[in-house]
């Protein structure tokens, strides 16, 4: 099967084996403004009103920072063999090579991809992120593709392909929309 044409184009290292998330930048710069905006606006209501305190003006920073934490997505990074998930305070890596658990729940709609592979590893990926980096995407499929040609990755892999099926789908409504036939 070919792969389907890239929507966005990945961010490689100096060597060109790594491939990041091209909208985390974006993303984290959102995040970082509504923060801002909402310790400015807060701090500007207090001081219009006269009543600005130093533990009013520690209230606004904590209330901008706790928004900063839950709107802050997570940097996921990709080389050959390793997918790495970094949030404010861990980085968890999963061998794409040594894949033994793919999971994607069908009931609801979770929005997040669970890896897990033969050495502990364990990392969640957002749905949003496989389908806006399909170069990602498909680094993630051939690590997978080694998994299960190794045996590692020999139990149910139905996950794995609605998984693969949703992607591509996602990707080729992306190329029809691009090109006006969608």
């Amino acid at each position: 099967m070919k792969p389907l044409p890239r929507i966005v184009r990945p961010v490689p290292d100096a060597s060109g084996d790594v491939l990041s998330d091209a909208g985390w930048p974006g993303e984290a710069r959102a995040a970082v403004g509504c923060a801002a905006l909402l310790l400015v606006v807060s701090v500007t209501v207090e001081a219009g009103t006269h009543h600005l305190t130093l533990l009013r003006a520690v209230g606004s920073i904590a209330l901008a920072s706790v928004l900063l934490v839950v709107l802050l997505p997570a940097r996921v990074t990709a080389t050959p063999d390793l997918l790495i998930v970094q949030d404010l305070w861990t980085t968890r890596t999963v061998r794409t090579d040594r894949l033994s658990t793919v999971a994607w729940p069908a009931t609801g709609t979770s929005l997040r991809v669970v890896l897990r592979d033969t050495e502990g590893g364990r990392a969640e990926v957002g749905l949003r992120v496989l389908t806006a980096n399909p170069a990602l995407w498909l680094r993630l499929e051939a690590g997978a593709r080694t998994s299960t040609q190794r045996g590692t990755l020999s139990r149910d892999t139905s996950d794995l392909t609605r998984l693969s099926r949703h992607v591509h789908r996602e990707a080729a409504r992306s190329v029809l929309k691009v090109s006006g036939l969608g």
